[in-house]
């Protein structure tokens, strides 16, 4: 599968935090021509592997980039059919007054979230914040009907296409950080042309939006020298300080900060020289709110690096990015690959 087809696949597939599984098939048939192994762990990973040349030890470089969305799900069915819902993960409640979605019971069923219209708000009550009570899902079916093929539990997901818009930007649904699963695959095939030392661990992770669970037992499970988390950032767009924003189009952002070690970073940017693509640099003093913060303290310790791919709206339905800036940083990972040999990582040490 072509990496944009994939993008486009994996932005309109549902898979909820803890419920990646139907994201797996699509993952295998884009992998598993460019891959010597691929594994599903018990938590919902998808684990491929590229095998370096040369016999072993081999240095070993582990690509994560989670696969899960946020999402929410059904709390209750009341007397009239009308769903109650609870979010999974970051879900901002602003957004979603007259959002369509697909509601996941025993058989897809699209629905549409519903709350009082302006004129019928009390007094004041417009100024207020949307309370989660006040929001419910209509399908459009009487409560008997509706308990028939909705039951508590079942999974509600943002019903969005996937748009292509002008000048090579992308928009739909969970690009966050399905975009990076996608530049983990671009990272292949350029290092199907490449000469490169290390084995190679591309990761789907699962679970991220509610915790990071996935790349806690995957590098536990993986061990390895180097780990890099592939992510999204926060994309310029109207209202939003540059300060905390990149721009769409320009590459890939690489973090430094506490949580990524200045080696791997300086690697980073050597590659991405190398390579010809132009990055920003995101300061990142505490927690970065991606994989790498709990692939970094994974058993004794992890080298991990951070690049990130600039996204508009994020946390929404219609995230917003440059496929261009996809592309960019698969090529920025492959040259980094390229380079982490064994001298590389017995200098990642404090000694």
């Amino acid at each position: 599968m072509e990496a944009r087809q994939l993008l486009k696949a994996l932005s309109e597939a549902a898979g909820v935090s803890g419920f990646e599984h139907g994201l797996h098939p699509k993952l295998q048939e884009a992998f598993g021509p460019w891959v010597d192994d691929m594994r599903i762990d018990a938590l919902g990973n998808f684990i491929a592997k590229k095998t370096g040349p040369g016999s072993p030890p081999r240095p070993s470089v582990m690509l994560a980039a989670h696969l899960d969305e946020i999402g929410m799900m059904v709390t209750k069915i009341d007397e009239r059919g009308f769903l109650r819902f609870t979010r999974v993960g970051g879900v901002d409640q602003r957004i979603l007054p007259g959002l369509e979605v697909m509601v996941h019971g025993r058989q897809a069923l699209p629905g549409i979230i519903g709350t009082k219209p302006p004129h019928l708000l009390a007094p004041g009550e417009a100024a207020k914040a949307m309370k989660w009570e006040d929001l419910f899902i209509d399908v459009g079916l009487g409560a008997d009907p509706a308990q028939e093929v909705v039951a508590v539990g079942d999974l509600v997901t943002f019903a969005r296409p996937y748009t292509e818009l002008a000048n090579g930007l992308q928009s739909g649904k969970a690009m966050d950080d399905r975009c990076g699963v996608v530049a983990m695959l671009i990272c292949l095939e350029w290092l199907k042309r490449m000469h490169f030392a290390a084995d190679v661990y591309l990761v789907a992770t699962a679970q991220e939006e509610i915790g990071g669970k996935g790349a806690i037992v995957s590098t536990y499970g993986l061990v390895p020298d180097v780990g890099l988390a592939i992510d999204v950032g926060h994309g310029d767009s109207p209202g939003v300080s540059e300060d905390h924003t990149f721009p769409l189009d320009k590459g890939p952002v690489l973090g430094v900060g506490p949580n990524i070690h200045p080696k791997v970073h300086g690697l980073l940017q050597k590659a991405a020289k190398d390579a010809g693509v132009s990055v920003g640099t995101e300061v990142l003093p505490g927690s970065s709110g991606t994989d790498a913060w709990l692939m970094q303290v994974s058993r004794d310790g992890v080298p991990t690096g951070i690049v990130s791919i600039p996204l508009r709206y994020m946390h929404t339905s219609v995230e917003t990015l440059s496929f261009a800036d996809v592309e960019r940083a698969g090529k920025l990972l492959a040259f980094f690959v390229a380079a982490v040999d064994g001298p590389f990582v017995e200098g990642l040490t404090w000694s």
